[in-house]
């Protein structure tokens, strides 16, 4: 489990095809100093597992799974990443419950300046944007955000400066694609209440929450 806040960028400095699965090198001058073999490390917001380490570089596995479901297939060397150590128990969680299971890749769709802040505007698919609510969490390449806005086939968040300089969001631009995953407890609070949408549903037939169901359960 990972708080969405990012400790360090480090370097892709070397990718290994290995069929469909990726064998990613990544340097930091000091997020691996205490890593181990074993040890689970956020890489652009997807949870990898450290199956090597050199000084100054760890070697993480990226399985067909993973890289079909997120950006890591888009990567190339000399990129930057960002990185995240798995949460303490009994450690601050200042930005929210991320576990570092990618749900989907969105696109970049604008970048603009509202004052000191970058507003970003990222689409996905309908499947996703059913979890993001408005002042809502999200996780964009593993960085901790709040949502600003919901439209029908996108979303909006609002980076501010610190955060900028601190994560590679400051280098996205239109077309820049990133790893999204919703806030877990929309998914779990779906699920428990039975409204989970079936695979082979259309939309129209998806099951959705009601007023009427709201007032039988005592809200």
């Amino acid at each position: 489990m990972f708080t969405g806040l990012i400790e360090e960028v480090g370097t892709l400095l070397k990718i290994e095809r290995t069929g469909r699965a990726l064998l990613l090198t990544v340097s930091a001058p000091t997020i691996f100093v205490d890593a181990k073999v074993g040890d689970s490390i956020a890489v652009n917001g997807v949870c990898l597992t450290v199956t090597k380490k050199e000084p100054g570089t760890i070697i993480v596995d990226a399985v067909p799974e993973t890289v079909k479901r997120t950006a890591l297939q888009f990567l190339t060397k000399g990129a930057k990443v960002n990185l995240e150590r798995a949460l303490q128990l009994g450690g601050r969680l200042d930005g929210h419950l991320v576990a570092g299971h990618v749900d989907g890749i969105g696109i970049v769709r604008s970048v603009e300046r509202d004052e000191i802040a970058h507003v970003v505007t990222v689409s996905t698919e309908q499947n996703l944007l059913r979890y993001i609510v408005e002042k809502g969490s999200i996780a964009i390449d593993g960085v901790s955000l709040t949502v600003m806005s919901v439209a029908s086939n996108s979303f909006q968040v609002s980076i501010i400066p610190h955060t900028a300089t601190m994560t590679t969001l400051q280098d996205v631009q239109p077309g820049t694609k990133v790893n999204l995953e919703v806030d877990v407890i929309g998914k779990y609070v779906e699920r428990l209440l039975g409204l989970s949408p079936q695979r082979q549903q259309p939309p129209s037939q998806m099951h959705t929450l009601t007023a009427k169901q709201l007032r039988e359960w005592g809200y």
